[in-house]
């Protein structure tokens, strides 16, 4: 029996709900320490915000470990809250020691309150900016997805994989062409069929895109760097007994008849690891730019399931894997 899809408001609860519990569990870790001393990370979410299974949501996994293991104090607004990214930022800045902002799509907002705030710290995630005040985290997309894709021809019978993709922007542009060349390295024969839905928040979208694909174009596998746009795809390619993968964190919970694994993304690490540089460089970053990808346990790939996986799959997987992570394959960027 196909499981309802997952919406972004029962998410949202469940992280609530954690978030609560893991605060009264975790009230005694910091004996000795008021809050009024411990360092306030302030965190403005990217467009869609809580919820979304993946980017996000990786995100405050994040920063509740920083929070657990590192004894800091968060706050975060989310775009659906404050109207204007602007607002959001501005709000985060007079109660915080330093703001961190996900997602290429804050830029112009983040540096716009930045300038106003020349003196104070802020972290852009998924962008650069050339501010003095403002550190930017990048990740190497392109070699996490390289490694799916190597598992996506592998796997396609059709020799047709599908490339769902949210906002057309130079970051998922870093997906695609991974993907695809992935895919291409072991399937040579392979076709990819690419769609930009335009938007990382419409689940509904995302299965109807990828319904297409696999009824129109005989897309057997689907590859989606979509955020919650993404989330329908998976769950339309379980309805149609065809395979996905997934982006950002393990999604084989959305759709455990069809994920058969997810490109990690694990931004969790990195926002957690930017809070410990911070914490222990007296308030600074020693670098402007921080770029996370495979040798920083940042990027890499969930477990196969759903299909088979056999020793030869995994010679031809490892052969390719080993010379990517030793620099001998250089992926090609747009």
């Amino acid at each position: 029996m196909m499981r309802k899809p997952v919406s972004r408001r029962m998410v949202l609860r469940w992280l609530i709900a954690v978030l609560v519990i893991s605060i009264l569990a975790g009230c005694g870790s910091n004996t000795g320490m008021t809050e009024d001393k411990r360092v306030h990370v302030g965190v403005m979410l990217s467009d869609v915000g809580l919820g979304d299974q993946s980017y996000s949501d990786a995100a405050f996994a994040g920063l509740v470990s920083a929070r657990d293991e590192l004894g800091i104090v968060f706050d975060y607004r989310e775009l659906e809250q404050v109207g204007t990214f602007d607002q959001g930022f501005e709000e985060l800045v007079q109660d915080s020691d330093m703001v961190i902002g996900l997602g290429f799509q804050v830029k112009d907002s983040l540096e716009t309150i930045a300038k106003k705030h020349p003196d104070f710290p802020f972290v852009i995630v998924d962008e650069t900016s050339e501010l003095p005040n403002v550190t930017s985290i990048t990740f190497k997309e392109e070699e996490g997805s390289y490694l799916v894709g190597l598992i996506a021809g592998l796997k396609t019978r059709s020799d047709k994989v599908g490339f769902l993709g949210g906002v057309d922007a130079p970051l998922i542009h870093k997906f695609q062409a991974g993907f695809e060349q992935g895919l291409k390295a072991v399937n040579p024969d392979a076709e990819l069929v690419v769609e930009y839905a335009g938007t990382f928040g419409d689940a509904e979208l995302g299965a109807e895109i990828a319904g297409r694909m696999f009824r129109e174009d005989d897309v057997d596998i689907v590859y989606t760097a979509a955020g919650f746009t993404g989330v329908g795809a998976l769950q339309e390619a379980e309805k149609q007994h065809k395979l996905a993968i997934g982006v950002d964190t393990d999604q084989f919970f959305v759709a455990e008849k069809a994920v058969v694994t997810s490109m990690m993304k694990n931004v969790d690490v990195a926002i957690r690891t930017a809070v410990e540089t911070f914490l222990t460089n007296n308030g600074q970053f020693p670098e402007k730019q921080i770029v996370f990808g495979l040798k920083d346990n940042a990027i890499g790939v969930a477990p196969i399931r759903v299909v088979p996986f056999g020793p030869e799959d995994q010679q031809q997987y490892d052969e390719f894997a080993e010379k990517l992570e030793a620099g001998s394959t250089v992926i090609t960027l747009p």
